[in-house]
């Protein structure tokens, strides 16, 4: 059994403040200690040569194999933003108990920076966003030079927040038991290749929309060392989790994130068969207390508490789908009630699944 270790550099984001905080916790396993799980009930999906742009309003995205689902079109997401911004690059999707959604944007002409912007779910659909999504793609649209009333309405439901590196922004995470919310800092030099091989962890103001700290740290063993993620999910008991496929399978590490300490162990089992070409996001539902890796047309589920101590995930734990047509899906977050938020590039819209997925 290998020993890694956690480094962790505490640091108070723009408010002029740091220091450093050492710990270790991080216990990983030898690749030949670890049990290879063979999950072929989950396929592999390769990433299109190109993917389907949406056109018009109500879309939905069905499964063609594997776990019966379909998701429908419920927010179309404001294009252009306010004040004509570029929100055509979603990355990430929260939500809160209490209804709020969080869309982490990253315009594709600056290099690991984003925004995040919040949405109550409760106005928009008090104000007819469900019956007609149109209404909220077109919010910061003017007719004749102005804004309408209902416009005025829909605008104050939205919060926009501030620019701030983000990474490559897939990461953004609702703890259900704390009501946090974290993000990897992800930075990389180009796509798929991080600048460094520490892990950034940023903790989200929720009122500002910005990171008020973050944590630094490094998975190592051995000289070998592992970098950060690009996803993450919270489970109901603030248990976090990320998933890598570092060529062998799919690795899914667990730990705990809180203000001032990160730490993260990997658990013991190797996923055989993943979703598809690339990690696209990680979700957790509350109510079937399910993970869930999604790649492009593809998500792969498993019953969380089967991680737990050496592991006991078997292939029938597994649950697949298989998608069409073919977006680019960016996120998957999931409500109290278990239905599942399915965010999708390309006419950036939220659908919402047909049952407790």
């Amino acid at each position: 059994m290998q020993r890694w270790f956690l480094c962790c550099h505490y640091q108070r984001q723009q408010v002029g403040k740091s220091c450093t905080k050492k710990t270790s916790g991080l216990v990983g396993y030898h690749r030949s200690s670890m049990r290879k799980v063979n999950d072929s009930k989950v396929h592999f999906v390769k990433v299109p040569k190109s993917y389907v742009h949406a056109t018009g309003s109500i879309h939905t995205i069905k499964s063609t194999k594997g776990t019966k689902v379909s998701f429908t079109t419920k927010y179309l997401l404001p294009s252009p933003g306010r004040n004509k911004a570029r929100w055509g690059n979603p990355q990430s999707i929260a939500i809160s108990k209490g209804r709020l959604m969080y869309v982490v944007y990253c315009p594709t002409n600056l290099k690991n920076k984003g925004q995040i912007v919040r949405y109550n779910l409760n106005t928009l659909d008090k104000l007819g966003i469900r019956s007609s999504p149109k209404l909220l793609q077109s919010v910061y649209v003017k007719h004749n030079g102005k804004y309408s009333a209902l416009q005025k309405k829909i605008q104050k439901a939205i919060k926009v927040g501030p620019m701030f590196t983000t990474g490559h922004g897939q990461s953004l995470a609702y703890n259900f038991k704390s009501g946090a919310l974290y993000m990897w800092r992800d930075k990389e030099k180009s796509a798929r290749v991080p600048t460094s091989m520490y892990g950034e962890i940023q903790h989200i103001n929720p009122s500002t929309l910005r990171p008020d700290r973050m944590v630094r740290f490094k998975l190592s063993s051995g000289g070998l060392h592992v970098p950060g993620g690009h996803d993450l999910a919270f489970d109901k008991s603030g248990n976090a989790y990320f998933w890598t496929n570092p060529g062998a399978g799919g690795y899914v590490y667990k730990g705990k994130i809180s203000a001032k300490h990160v730490s993260f162990h990997l658990t013991h089992q190797i996923l055989k068969h993943l979703p598809g070409t690339r990690i696209q996001s990680m979700g957790y539902n509350p109510v079937r207390k399910r993970l869930y890796l999604v790649s492009d047309g593809s998500i792969a589920s498993f019953t969380a508490s089967r991680l737990d101590g050496r592991g006991s995930l078997t292939n029938g734990n597994f649950n697949w789908s298989s998608l069409s047509p073919k977006r680019e899906l960016e996120g998957l977050a999931f409500d109290k009630s278990g239905h599942g938020y399915l965010l999708s590039n390309h006419q950036p819209e939220v659908l919402e699944s047909s049952h407790k997925y």
